[in-house]
């Protein structure tokens, strides 16, 4: 089994280092890491091949598009995606994988870091009640910063989406129509609070909207990407 990671970025030249970082202390490495350069302005692409990744340059701005030039460019029969601004925990793949059997993706919780341990833990525990309660529905939540599946599978699905925002979610119940989606309570990404900048009750009410369908305005001050 092939493994590949990918990392959509736009100017995270700052965050980068950190992730990969996280990524070259798994207890299960990948057989690859790439790094989807999305029209970069920065040294988002010198700072990945630095660390070994492969740098694939996507020009179409947005994270949709990056998510999908990283699942085109993967060579691994398993995709895993991150984002350049979070650090998956150091057993993350290996509990992934470990639960890859019959699975066509899978996917786990993610906390805020960066922040007071109170809203770290707030954080993290209502996203786990979150998940727990969309798996019960049968609409399993995949996102981008934490979720893996079969690159094959993902391609019968049609790939990401062409949307502003969510389209980790909606590749997810496209999966879900040919698979197994499994969560994976255990495999555990931190991520970077900057989305809460401008405090929580906006950042939840951005949640609630891109749930319901409604993207539009998700990433704040024109930002593109993860």
């Amino acid at each position: 089994m092939r493994l590949s990671v990918v990392i959509p970025a736009y100017n995270e030249e700052t965050h980068l280092p950190k992730a990969l970082g996280a990524l070259a202390r798994q207890t299960l490495l990948p057989d690859e890491v790439v790094v989807v350069d999305n029209a970069s302005t920065d040294r988002t692409a010198e700072v990945a091949r630095a660390f070994g990744a492969r740098v694939v340059y996507c020009a179409r701005k947005g994270v949709a598009f990056a998510r999908q030039a990283g699942l085109l460019a993967a060579r691994g029969e398993w995709v895993a995606m991150t984002d350049a601004d979070s650090l998956p925990t150091p057993v993350w793949l290996e509990r992934l994988m470990a639960k890859r059997e019959g699975a066509v993706a899978l996917y786990g919780p993610l906390r805020f870091y960066g922040v007071s341990p109170l809203e770290a833990a707030f954080s993290e525990w209502g996203y786990r009640a979150f998940l727990h309660l969309m798996a019960l529905l049968g609409r399993p939540n995949l996102a981008g910063a934490n979720m893996a599946f079969v690159r094959e599978a993902a391609l019968r699905a049609g790939g990401f989406p062409e949307v502003e925002a969510r389209e980790d979610v909606l590749l997810g119940y496209a999966l879900a129509r040919l698979g197994p989606v499994r969560y994976v309570p255990d495999a555990l990404v931190l991520t970077s609070a900057r989305r809460v900048k401008g405090g929580w009750a906006p950042f939840l009410l951005r949640q609630v909207r891109n749930l319901l369908g409604r993207p539009e305005g998700y990433f704040e001050d024109g930002e593109r990407g993860r």
